[in-house]
């Protein structure tokens, strides 16, 4: 196949709207948005006027069209598993927003109906392709930094939340509507290790029933302990990367990064020494510093964008997906466990 993708996007809300149209928009010589779906009768005339598309108020008719490839749900939660499987049944490749889904079970219906169909299932979780994120890996895998020993993930703020997302009945809640985030890049700086889970979830400013405050810590043999916070109820927010390494560490934002590491060559040998230091100190090294930064700025193309331009590789030249549905599956099992440790139901 080659040209451009025709693309349906269900939902017109905030990620419907600002995020997948929007990008669909810039990646005009890829994408082309054919058709929407959603119940706000002006929402729709937007989309006609911005896109000169079909406009739908039923899912079910959306699904329906014979011109939609490519079927992007950008629902609320609750409705993310039934309607991806609708679209893969008629025949439509999909990108769900994430979360994947409500439950693992859901999940796991949603790539049985993939593997069924033989139709593309793509989850969005475009913080893989956020630049610090890719940056910061970069810097890990470089080696610079010695043995990985923590990875803190950080993402704080203080707000009041009151929309359908601080609502359990519509899978909403901090962890799978932001924590998401953080889970993917952790496991992929983790490695493919079995996780060990520990979760603190609390309700804290939100005025729906949901948790809007978040604590995980995830640990598996011979990989980084991985610490991740999303919360709302930060007053004094700290930095969002915090990477702790044998040969020195890494800090920053998602706008700028810092790195220090030293060549363990330029130390001298030492020998464990039990006599009294001589100035009744700590004995200490000199550690001469290579120091490194990376400045996020306006020319960076964003992660969504980036995410998409992986996916039409995948869809037109059959490259692998840009999110593998194990790994989704996986932050969707982490996702799981949180509530269960925290006796919790989903």
């Amino acid at each position: 196949m080659s040209g451009r993708v025709k693309v349906g996007i269900s939902g017109l809300g905030r990620s419907g709207w600002n995020i997948h149209a929007s990008i669909f928009e810039f990646l005009r010589d890829k994408y082309r948005v054919v058709a929407v779906a959603d119940p706000i009768g002006g929402r729709r005339r937007e989309a006609i006027a911005r896109f000169g598309c079909k406009a739908y108020s039923e899912f079910e008719q959306l699904i329906s069209d014979d011109e939609v490839e490519l079927v992007v749900v950008a629902t609320p939660s609750h409705l993310h598993s039934s309607q991806t499987i609708m679209a893969l049944e008629s025949g439509k490749n999909v990108v769900c927003e994430k979360p994947m889904a409500a439950t693992i079970t859901e999940a796991d219906e949603m790539i049985r109906a993939a593997e069924r169909t033989g139709n593309s299932l793509v989850v969005f979780h475009n913080s893989l392709f956020a630049p610090d994120y890719l940056k910061v890996k970069e810097v890990i895998q470089s080696g610079k930094l010695g043995r990985i020993v923590l990875v803190k993930i950080y993402n704080h703020s203080f707000s009041r939340r009151w929309d359908w997302q601080t609502l359990r009945r519509f899978g909403g809640g901090e962890l799978r509507n932001n924590g998401v985030h953080s889970i993917v890049q952790g496991l992929q700086i983790m490695g493919s290790k079995e996780q060990e889970v520990f979760c603190d979830l609390q309700r804290t400013l939100t005025l729906g029933d949901a948790e809007d405050h978040v604590k995980i810590l995830l640990k598996a043999p011979e990989a980084p302990l991985v610490d991740i916070e999303v919360t709302r109820a930060c007053a004094y927010p700290q930095e969002k990367w915090l990477v702790m390494g044998t040969h020195g560490g890494l800090a920053g934002t998602s706008i700028s990064l810092r790195w220090k590491y030293f060549n363990p060559n330029d130390l001298p040998p030492r020998q464990l020494e039990i006599e009294p230091v001589p100035d009744r100190s700590y004995n200490m090294d000199d550690i001469k510093w290579i120091e490194g930064n990376y400045v996020i700025n306006a020319g960076h193309q964003s992660s969504g964008l980036l995410f998409y331009e992986e996916l039409y590789k995948t869809l037109r030249n059959g490259a692998p997906p840009p999110v593998p549905l194990s790994l989704a599956r996986r932050v969707m099992w982490v996702v799981e466990k949180c509530f269960e440790v925290c006796g919790m139901r989903t």
